[in-house]
């Protein structure tokens, strides 16, 4: 069974807004398209196979109705009742969805799925693809989600290249190096996750810059770092503020190196 890290969702209001706003740090971000049966809609910034989805809502009525999707509920949840925008939560590609959903339970955990997905683009294509969910815990860090696209990794990635959605920030190798998850507990998230994923966790270490003890999870295509604060910085405020959450992207290859705060997010370019 294969994992792969697929993309991060971050809710937003109106997602063609931060169109501008990454631009002008580099980024180039495209529209998407719509999910009319979850009554959602996105736009998307490409790294490879690997992305950024800018998930809004753009029929709450239809977007309420959903129970089984547990990313249409979260974001009704967090962006509709609660107006957090932000990084909210990861997908996981994975080739034997049916499979995992089996070998979850196993496991004790409730899920939901797999379930059929699709998206009809701007140009009238239709994509598609099964999802399959972990119950989450109250007060914990969202569990990530799983994708099984239609098409294999190939064929993704031939019609990204000939659709020119690859290349096109101003690092035009620009890499979706990691992603950061803030956590109370470092130690039983980590693990948690790393049986989930089948990984190993790294050793821990000390991030000066946020004053977090950390650990990754390396997958392909991007890792994922968990943080939990050790004094005041970045990642205490983030926990204070957001509870356990997604909370910083680190790209590489950029041609550029700053911090900074954009979003209700943190980007770290390299």
């Amino acid at each position: 069974m294969k994992f792969s890290f697929d993309h991060l969702v971050w809710f937003h209001h109106k997602p063609e807004d931060v169109i501008q706003p990454l631009s002008e740090k580099g980024l180039h971000v495209e529209h998407g398209g719509r999910h009319e049966s979850w009554g959602t809609y996105n736009t998307l910034s490409y790294f490879g196979l690997s992305y950024i989805e800018f998930l809004g809502i753009e029929a709450l009525s239809i977007a309420e109705q959903h129970e089984e999707n547990r990313l249409i509920t979260q974001i009704v949840e967090q962006l509709a009742q609660e107006n957090r925008e932000g990084p909210a939560k990861i997908a996981i590609r994975t080739n034997q969805i049916h499979e995992l959903a089996i070998k979850l339970k196993q496991d004790g955990h409730t899920v939901y799925g797999p379930l059929p997905g699709q998206r009809v683009t701007t140009s009238g294509e239709v994509i598609r693809w099964s999802l399959l969910f972990i119950e989450d815990q109250p007060k914990q860090l969202s569990f990530p989600f799983f994708i099984q696209w239609e098409k294999s990794d190939e064929e993704r990635l031939s019609t990204f290249k000939e659709k020119g959605m690859i290349g096109r920030h101003s690092g035009e190798n620009s890499k979706l190096e990691s992603i950061g998850f803030v956590v109370r507990d470092l130690e039983e998230t980590i693990n948690t996750w790393g049986k989930i994923l089948n990984i190993t966790p790294s050793e821990a270490f000390r991030d000066e810059g946020l004053q977090a003890s950390c650990q990754t999870l390396k997958l392909p295509g991007t890792n994922l770092l968990f943080f939990t604060p050790l004094g005041k910085g970045p990642a205490e405020k983030v926990l204070y503020d957001r509870g356990e959450t997604p909370f910083l992207v680190n790209l590489s290859k950029t041609n550029q190196s700053r911090i900074f705060e954009l979003l209700n997010g943190y980007w770290h370019f390299q």
